[in-house]
């Protein structure tokens, strides 16, 4: 029976039926918080220690590694290495090391050499430097009374870690056999293969060997620039004693990388080097269980990096667990929680010896359309019983028609035709949903397409298909490519990847096999299959000597299929069954209160005035001592961008829910333009908020998901204001693009614009710069201004104070629930100081000095230094904003930060 046949039954005059089902949601409710709530966090015990490595096996030189050691308690128990990705170090671990340390798990993490503030040089993971540090950490944790032993010297112990962190336990696991699970994310499995892919296998034996891939030089110059930026060891600055710009590189990765660089060809040093320091060159060592879990949206490492892994670590007869999730280098959609699920659950079973569930031998994320409230889009997983490999478990001829082609490599392989683009992920992400961006220029590809399809064809794996090349050089760069073509013209290119081919011996002719980009997508009935190759790609090394390629087809498209693939049903999102019973709960509240409480009247004193709040208090179940918010009384008018502070704990977010009506207060009042707040009152109708963030469908664009959101309201069109709200939040031409295009702080401004729609008279904003980057804060900074300028109100609540300081001109100040102080910034600050302003416009400088409240303004190396004379510093920056003068900062001062914390008694 659906949700409305359950409703049906409930009848307005059953009173008692209704009030006993209320209460029993009251207790279900309560039962589960107060569960929840008793389970405590374990506490994390956190240790700090740099360990003194050698340097490399036998040296008399050391290193200094950085680590930190967490545990909740002394008892031996299994142990985690947990190790970081290239260009991070361990602080970026500390999260999910506190998780598994509350999971049971003594978690070592560290920074890896040339990283954080550990010294020495980045060796890739080298055996006899990276990879043997992990063999003397293991030692440690040997040593360690709360890791288990498996035998003196043994401890149990699993690792993990992604990309860098990924090579570095898989690495680890083949040189250190004490190692006895592993759980490898979006790593390499052959370095030489991932930085110089070949996609074909020659067919034809008129020329044997010579062979070699295409030089993915893009993601290599990042992945080195990375390494060798500042020239940096520990942290600290350092003397180059070796290679201009080798950095934190060591000697000979520098030089091998500026070989290849400029040629575009790996030698035998270079492959040498990098074979080293792949787990393949170790392939029979790998015995331990091991989870793998590769991104689907990976131009770096793709999922055939994972395949490889997978099918070694079989051969060798270990427990093997393949997952490819929505994510990668190039971004994702996917969060990390489920994965985290993932290897703690593989740690639990093959580490703690517990029965527990690892998931399904194989699985894979996929779009899932809609949720079952249809607000918002789902990711859904398909799993089998067992990896089916890159080859599928079964496959699907499709034809393809075209003449032989002829097309142009231009000289320096310029302009690139583009599939992925290095670390963009929402590229890829578009291209799940069926937009995205690829280009192939005129002239630079060849292309094939096959009928429209007439059935649903499902692609898991990687495509084959047999191509002719012939080229007026030796040898032919091609860029394979496989497009969805859609019956409107329409083409995307499943996360925007290509698989690069050298072809040798080419002058002559050659048939060769292309194996396409492994992906999972699928190809909708009446769409068409369009095989591209191209002669360049963004991300790659093409000849720089200007060439002719003609391509044939020489045989049909082979599509890899999973038909054991079974698709997980959508979860049902907790609101679907919570908010029935917390309706119930609230109905039962309201039949109690409804007798006890008087409507309150309308005040027309207070017509104008947005929001007073009085004698405010309230306390929490369980807190009969302990106020949230205590005697709690202010007023906001017209034309004011009020900053509430305070500390954690201070009662900022209860306050903010009473205004909102989304809880009752227990004494008091709170009153918008004269009407007491209630829950569902029509006053709030002139309110809008926006906390935290807003749920957007990420295949839609900007506007038509406000125009959903606005529709779902009830309300008519025009009251909406689409074109002021949009204004203000100046998204321009991205209102246009699919939300999975935006970055964070046009997602954020989306949800300002969404807060504004029908230009609420009073806007409140909790914490609206997270996540933002200075110039994206900014930008939310001028929104707030603008829109109180047209006579509204802002409340906005943040832990930045110079930001609270430069665009609010009230603030109220919270601590432990009550208020300290309110009134203006400059009365609670104080004001006559200097002011720094981060600008590159300083040819401004004599008109900042002219205006009015503007006691000086000179240039200086770092922007603008200004003095105040009855200007705030938010009136400085709303002048230079209207000046149109670009504002990066205002500081270095300490000015409210000092009047906050003499506030609160320092204890922020």
């Amino acid at each position: 029976m659906g949700f409305g046949g359950v409703w049906r039954r409930w009848r307005p005059g059953r009173r008692r039926l209704l009030a006993g089902a209320a209460a029993g949601a009251v207790l279900l409710v309560g039962g589960v918080a107060v569960a929840a709530g008793g389970q405590e966090q374990a506490a994390v015990r956190q240790e700090e220690r740099r360990l003194p490595m050698p340097e490399t096996p036998g040296s008399a030189a050391q290193v200094s590694i950085d680590t930190s050691f967490f545990t909740t308690g002394s008892t031996p128990r299994p142990a985690v290495l947990l190790a970081h990705g290239f260009g991070g170090s361990k602080d970026g671990e500390r999260a999910q090391a506190e998780r598994l340390a509350r999971q049971g798990y003594a978690v070592l993490t560290w920074s890896a050499r040339g990283f954080g503030a550990s010294t020495g040089k980045i060796g890739l993971d080298a055996p006899d430097r990276e990879i043997a540090d992990v063999r003397r950490l293991v030692d440690w944790l040997a040593q360690r009374p709360e890791v288990q032993l498996d035998a003196p010297g043994d401890p149990r112990v699993g690792i993990t870690g992604a990309s860098y962190g990924g090579g570095a336990a898989l690495l680890g696991a083949a040189y250190d056999p004490r190692i006895d699970a592993v759980s490898s994310q979006i790593t390499w499995w052959n370095l030489n293969e991932a930085l110089f892919p070949q996609g074909s296998r020659e067919q034809s034996p008129q020329a044997a060997g010579g062979a070699d891939g295409v030089f993915k030089k893009l993601w290599a110059g990042i992945f080195f620039t990375t390494g060798s930026a500042g020239g940096l060891t520990g942290g600290q600055p350092k003397q180059q004693d070796g290679p201009v710009g080798c950095g934190r590189f060591s000697d000979e990765l520098c030089a091998m990388y500026d070989r290849v660089a400029t040629t575009g060809r790996a030698d035998a040093e270079a492959v040498a080097l990098l074979d080293r320091s792949s787990p393949s060159s170790v392939a029979a060592r790998i015995k331990v269980p091991t989870l793998v879990v590769q991104g689907q949206q990976d131009s770096l490492f793709p999922l055939d990096q994972g395949d490889r892994i997978a099918k070694a670590v079989a051969a060798n007869g270990a427990p093997v667990t393949v997952d490819w999730f929505a994510g990668g280098h190039d971004g994702g959609t996917e969060g990390s929680e489920r994965l985290e699920g993932r290897i703690t659950a593989w740690f639990d079973h093959y580490l703690k010896k517990q029965d527990t569930d690892t998931g399904p031998a194989f699985r894979v994320t996929r779009t899932g359309g809609l949720d079952s409230t249809g607000f918002e889009a789902v990711l859904r997983g398909a799993s089998a019983d067992s990896y089916p490999g890159l080859g599928g478990t079964a496959t699907r001829t499709v034809e393809l028609t075209g003449r032989e082609q002829s097309i142009a490599n231009p000289p320096g392989g310029a302009p690139p035709n583009i599939s992925a683009v290095p670390g963009v992920g929402a590229l890829s992400q578009l291209s799940s949903v069926g937009a995205g961006l690829a280009i192939d220029f005129p002239g630079q590809y060849a292309s094939f397409d096959s009928a429209p399809l007439d059935s649903v064809l499902h692609l898991t794996g990687a495509p084959t298909v047999a191509v002719r090349v012939r080229a007026d050089r030796p040898d032919a760069v091609l860029f394979a490519k496989l497009y969805d073509l859609g019956p409107d013209g329409k083409q995307t290119l499943p996360q925007q990847l290509a698989a690069p081919l050298r072809v040798t011996g080419a002058a002559d002719g050659k048939t060769v096999t292309v194996q396409l980009p492994a992906v999972d997508h699928e190809f909708t009935a009446g769409h068409r299959l369009r095989l591209v190759l191209a002669s360049s790609d963004l991300g790659y090394a093409s000849p720089a000597e200007p060439a002719t390629y003609r391509i044939a087809l020489a045989g049909p498209l082979t599509v890899p299929t999973v038909d054991g693939l079974r698709t997980e049903a959508a979860p049902l999102p907790a609101r679907v069954w919570v908010l029935p019973l917390l309706a119930l709960a609230v109905a039962a509240l309201l039949l109690v209160r409804f007798r006890r409480a008087k409507v309150a009247k309308y005040d027309p004193a207070l017509a104008e005035v947005p929001l007073r709040i009085s004698g405010l208090s309230k306390r929490y179940h369980g807190s009969a001592d302990r106020y949230a918010v205590r005697e709690l009384g202010f007023r906001v008018e017209r034309g004011q961008v009020l900053g509430l502070l305070g500390p954690n704990g201070a009662g900022k977010t209860t306050t903010l829910r009473m205004l909102m009506g989304l809880i009752q207060p227990d004494e008091g009042e709170i009153r918008l333009f004269g009407h007491a707040v209630r829950p569902g009152a029509p006053v709030l109708s002139r309110v809008g908020a926006f906390v935290e963030g807003a749920g957007f469908l990420p295949h839609l664009t900007g506007r038509a998901n406000l125009r959903l959101y606005w529709q779902a309201t009830g309300r008519p069109v025009e009251d909406a204001h689409f074109d002021e709200a949009l204004a203000i939040a100046d998204l321009g031409e991205a209102l246009d693009r699919a939300v999975r295009t935006y970055s964070q702080g046009m997602r954020q401004r989306l949800a300002i614009a969404q807060a504004m729609l029908g230009m609420p008279e009073l806007l409140i904003l909790d914490e609206p710069t997270n996540g933002l980057d200075p110039p994206q804060i900014r930008e939310m900074r001028e929104v707030m201004i603008r829109y109180a300028a047209a006579g509204r109100t802002v409340i906005v609540s943040s832990h930045l104070l110079s930001e609270v300081e430069q665009s609010c001109t009230h603030l109220v100040v919270m601590d432990r629930g009550r208020l300290v102080s309110a009134g203006p910034v400059a009365e609670i600050v104080g004001g006559g100081e200097l002011l720094l302003v981060s600008t590159p416009a300083v040819e401004v400088a004599e008109k900042v000095a002219e205006l009015p409240g503007v006691g000086s303004a000179e240039a200086v190396e770092q922007g603008l230094l200004v003095r105040l004379d009855g200007m705030t510093a938010s009136e400085l920056v709303a002048e230079l904003v209207r000046l149109g003068v670009p504002v990066e900062g205002v500081g270095p001062h300490r000015r409210l930060e000092d009047a906050f914390l003499s506030l609160i008694g320092g204890t922020a």
